[in-house]
């Protein structure tokens, strides 16, 4: 079936980009539904749709998915904190979570967590069709009635974070400033990486270029040489 719509398609010169879709959901009605609408489309390939089992991670790297649809927070955040094992697993990780309730706390837990998709329970399945293809091209998406209090945490965290002075002829990078104000703020690197949503090697990174333009070798010296000044905004 999905042959024939491919060719269809091609005849009529539509352009289109399949996506290895893996439905790992609890849900078996909304897994059945959405296993015969996507399979449907000459856009998506359905490489998976399974509960939650012991062996799903295997059989998800096996896929080689480049979306994975969750439709249960207790196991996506609890228990198998299945989305911090599949990030650990599959690289990108486009996690994308269906059928969610208006809950701003699940909301923040997800993204705080990695999640690049976010779909409510009222959605259409053209809608979820359309989030699929957006996580797979590298953008997250969310619903508009959470576009208010991501604007605020956002306006909050950085009217929390310390603005640097730059010290070198070429200054620092927008992201070095902010890694400088956050370790000003008292931060680990393990608390830097999961605010801004980075690995801990990628931070340690950052801090090694920082330290180099410097001309220091920790971050007590780092904090004088920058200068640190409290803004309000």
């Amino acid at each position: 079936m999905l042959c024939r719509l491919k060719e269809s398609w091609m005849s009529q010169g539509v352009p289109y980009r399949l996506t290895h879709v893996f439905l790992l959901t609890e849900n078996r009605l909304l897994r059945e539904a959405l296993v015969r609408i996507l399979c449907k489309r000459a856009d998506v390939a359905v490489v998976g749709a399974v509960a939650f089992a012991p062996t799903v991670l295997d059989q998800l790297v096996t896929s080689q998915a480049e979306v994975v649809l969750l439709d249960s927070p207790s196991l996506a955040f609890h228990g198998p904190r299945l989305v911090a094992s599949i990030r650990r697993m599959l690289t990108p990780a486009n996690i994308v979570m269906i059928g969610m309730e208006r809950d701003e706390t699940t909301f923040f837990r997800a993204v705080r967590s990695g999640v690049m998709g976010y779909v409510l329970k009222d959605a259409s399945a053209l809608e979820i069709v359309s989030v699929i293809h957006a996580v797979a091209s590298g953008d997250a998406v969310c619903p508009s009635c959470f576009s208010r209090v991501i604007f605020q945490c956002a306006a909050q965290q950085l009217a929390a974070t310390p603005e640097v002075t730059a010290f070198h002829p070429q200054g620092l990078s927008r992201r070095e400033q902010q890694l400088v104000g956050l370790v000003g703020l008292g931060l680990t690197n393990k608390e830097i990486a999961a605010r801004l949503n980075l690995s801990e090697r990628t931070v340690k990174n950052h801090f090694h270029r920082i330290f180099r333009k410097a001309g220091v070798h920790d971050r007590m010296a780092m904090i004088e040489r920058c200068q640190i000044r409290e803004t309000n905004m």
